[in-house]
């Protein structure tokens, strides 16, 4: 049987994740010897296509162009998918994308349609059918059999490594779908910045309600981040106290990250943020509470004033 990944990209160039959805559906082949074939719904989008072509594990690109596939919404790329998934040329056992938001956005649709269970952010796989995902916050692993024919899984990216390049894909057109004509593209704001992206980031550095003030925030991170060439993050109280912006949530109602290396400043450390970074390879954490949660998961932890700390590590990295 074959294993189906839709490609998230922005016409131009592939979202990593997908490399991460790649992975993990190659973990899945091969229990059942299938092959992974990966979707590219989109518009004048054919050069993502051919970076798929590269990417190792992967047998054929699949490429379906409209106007109507331009701008991702997701009743359009459902549309897209279930066009695929029903050929009667083609059989498919798994469909798989990344539990992000494009992903989350989709595949509830496609197993709806379908009249399957969907799999949600799976972190391991056990084999065909048989999946481990987090529960209560991360605290339980639940693992999880599915039965349906088709299993629609999300998988979380930062358990899986990005499928590594060498594979040599050929790219197939495809019909593209219908419009459902249920929605509309009316503008995109997107926030730039020349620090990294946050769930792509080797380091972050997350800051929590213990510095007091948006302008201690920016004041006390910025330059440690500068420094180490750092995503900034923040936990829930910071964002909700107006620390940061919402999209530097690091947590379970926020973004998944596993870096190399965290660096949690005025962080208590309460389940939900928890939920959010406690994969990353090394924690390091700063809070005068010695009895602080954060320190119950952290690989290094320095008790102290974090605005005595923080500027101390700063000079230390000149």
């Amino acid at each position: 049987m074959t294993i189906l990944v839709i490609a998230e990209h922005d016409n131009t160039s592939l979202s990593p994740a997908t490399l991460n959805a790649i992975s993990a559906a190659s973990v899945i082949s091969t229990f059942e010897d299938g092959a992974v074939e990966v979707l590219v719904a989109g518009h004048n989008a054919a050069a993502v296509a051919e970076q798929l072509t590269s990417v190792a594990g992967v047998s054929k690109v699949l490429y379906a162009d409209a106007g109507h596939l331009e701008n991702g919404l997701a009743e359009n790329v459902e549309s897209a998918v279930l066009e695929v998934l029903r050929n009667p040329t083609r059989q498919y056992s798994h469909l798989v994308v990344a539990a992000t938001a494009y992903g989350k956005s989709i595949a509830p649709r496609v197993a709806a349609q379908l009249d399957v269970a969907q799999v949600s952010d799976v972190i391991a796989v056990l084999g065909a059918d048989t999946f481990e995902r987090p529960i209560y916050a991360g605290n339980a692993i639940a693992t999880v059999q599915s039965v349906d024919t088709m299993k629609v899984v999300t998988v979380r990216t930062t358990a899986f490594p990005l499928a590594s390049i060498g594979g040599g894909a050929t790219v197939e057109s495809v019909s593209p779908g219908h419009d459902a004509g249920v929605s509309r593209y009316v503008g995109r704001e997107l926030t730039k910045s020349e620090r990294p992206e946050l769930t792509a980031a080797q380091i972050v550095v997350s800051g929590g309600r213990g510095l007091g003030s948006g302008e201690n925030y920016e004041g006390v991170l910025a330059p440690l981040a500068d420094k180490l060439g750092a995503a900034l993050g923040a936990s829930r109280a910071a964002v909700d106290a107006g620390f940061a912006p919402n999209n530097y949530q690091v947590g379970q109602t926020g973004k998944i990250v596993a870096p190399q290396l965290y660096v949690a400043v005025g962080i208590s450390g309460a389940i939900q943020h928890l939920a959010g970074m406690k994969d990353s390879k090394v924690i390091v954490a700063i809070n005068k509470d010695p009895e602080a949660p954060i320190f119950s998961v952290a690989d290094l932890g320095i008790e102290g004033d974090l605005f005595e700390v923080v500027p101390a590590l700063v000079k230390a990295l000149d």
